[in-house]
Order: structure tokens, then C-alpha cells, then sequence
């Protein structure tokens, strides 16, 4: 389990990190659209990604703090 937080955490990183370079890079959503038309821009799913990726990394970081299930 620890191999796999280790795992998780490191992609989880590198994904935040790339996923905000790239939002960065794409047109900002308009403040009115709604999250279901958001996720149809590039921002939209670039923003779903770092999210994403943060979930990860903190599912990742629970599994090293706890291996054994406490």
C-alpha cells in the first residue's frame, strides 16, 4: 500500500502541476456558464483535471499515513 500512495501522490503532483500549466494556457470560462457547459471548453476539463489530480495525491497521502487500514 505504500508503493501505491508513493505512486499516487507522485502522479497526482506532476498531473496538478501539468493540468494548471495548461489551464493556464486555455481561454478563461465566462463567470454565467454553467458547470456542464464548462466542462465542453478545454478550461472546463483542464480544470476537472487538477482537481482530479489533487484527489489523487491526497487519496495517495492517506494511503501512506495509514497502510494497514487503521
Amino acid at each position: 500500500m505504500r508503493i501505491l500512495g508513493a505512486l499516487l501522490i507522485t502522479a497526482g503532483i506532476f498531473g496538478f502541476v501539468h493540468a494548471s500549466d495548461q489551464l493556464g494556457k486555455a481561454a478563461p470560462l465566462p463567470p454565467e456558464m454553467g458547470w456542464r457547459e464548462g466542462l465542453e471548453q478545454p478550461a472546463g476539463r483542464w480544470d476537472l483535471a487538477r482537481y482530479g489530480c489533487a484527489l489523487g495525491g491526497g487519496i495517495g497521502a492517506l494511503m501512506l499515513l495509514f497502510p494497514k487500514g487503521r
